[in-house]
């Protein structure tokens, strides 16, 4: 297989540089490399929208602000680091699952929006796409903490790669349930904490909503909801889903992944296995030998 990072670097200095009716274009040029994400829409789509709808940096505002993200960017070697991140990941997923699928890669890393006070203060400046089999985007803000944890971002979006590539687990847009979205959080955060430590859990979850039951027993009463309209309240939390025009439930940002590392590790630790050799398993078994575990009624899974 091979992996491709695409270098983006050169390509928001030239948006950056650009008179203002050329830079649409250059964003275009530069995410064209991404398009066969969308090979199951007629015709495509425009990824200039694209680009806004996973926050990233606006062609007519705050562009000082972008041009010292992206000089943060290079001079943290980012897109070494994530193409050394991505040879390690692939690595441990082969050597888990030797059998495992894991496809070529195309990776677009770009500067979020810092005029969204939603991305850079709720999300803390990462927004990660890795759903969608052989692409992976990863828009980020460039803190200290996002820096940190370059590497543990981009093996979590490697072991969503992998877990809906051919052979693996099947996502269908109208009968996947908040289950299956939870459990491919939690597995890609124990995958990414495999590798990496701490720092492999997803920032901008809060501690205290790790450990809260509350939190655990809300996010399960929702795993059989199905259909995709829903998820961005059960997984991101109560701001993300008013951002996306989605009925809030009560729960505080980050709530699946908080849910889904904790119903991830008691299926680990009850089978003895890893999230890389658990990355093709079906959510319905992590959930009937986590939730008992955990104290929740297994009929949540259902």
């Amino acid at each position: 297989m091979t992996i491709s990072v695409i270098d983006s670097a050169s390509g928001m200095s030239r948006v950056l540089t650009a008179a203002a009716q050329d830079r649409a274009d250059l964003i275009r040029d530069m995410w064209a490399p991404m398009a066969g994400m969308y090979h199951f829409i007629p015709g495509g789509v425009d990824m200039a929208t694209v680009h806004q709808q996973n926050f990233g940096f606006r062609p007519d505002s705050a562009l000082e602000q972008v041009r010292d993200g992206l000089e943060s960017l290079v001079a943290a070697d980012a897109w070494t680091r994530i193409e050394k991140a991505l040879e390690d990941g692939v690595a441990a997923l082969a050597a888990a699952g030797p059998g495992v699928t894991i496809p070529d890669l195309n990776v677009l890393l770009v500067l979020g929006d810092p005029t969204s006070r939603h991305f850079v203060d709720e999300v803390q400046g990462i927004s990660g796409f890795g759903g969608i089999s052989g692409y992976i985007t990863i828009t980020v803000w460039p803190t200290s903490r996002v820096l940190d944890r370059l590497e543990a971002i981009t093996v979590h979006e490697l072991h969503h790669n992998v877990r809906y590539s051919p052979g693996g687990i099947v996502w269908d847009p109208q009968t996947v349930t908040i289950g299956e979205h939870v459990v491919s959080e939690g597995l890609a955060d124990v995958f990414a904490s495999e590798l990496y430590g701490d720092a492999g859990y997803t920032h901008f979850v809060r501690d205290e909503t790790r450990s809260d039951d509350q939190v655990l027993a809300k996010v399960a009463s929702g795993l059989s909801v199905t259909g995709m309209a829903d998820f961005a309240a059960w997984v991101l939390g109560d701001s993300s889903a008013q951002l996306f025009g989605v009925e809030p439930v009560g729960l505080p940002t980050g709530a699946g992944y908080a849910a889904g590392a904790r119903l991830v590790r008691a299926y680990l630790d009850a089978t003895g296995t890893t999230a890389a050799q658990s990355v093709d398993a079906p959510a319905s078994e992590i959930l009937r030998v986590a939730l008992p575990r955990l104290g929740l009624t297994p009929d949540a899974a259902h």
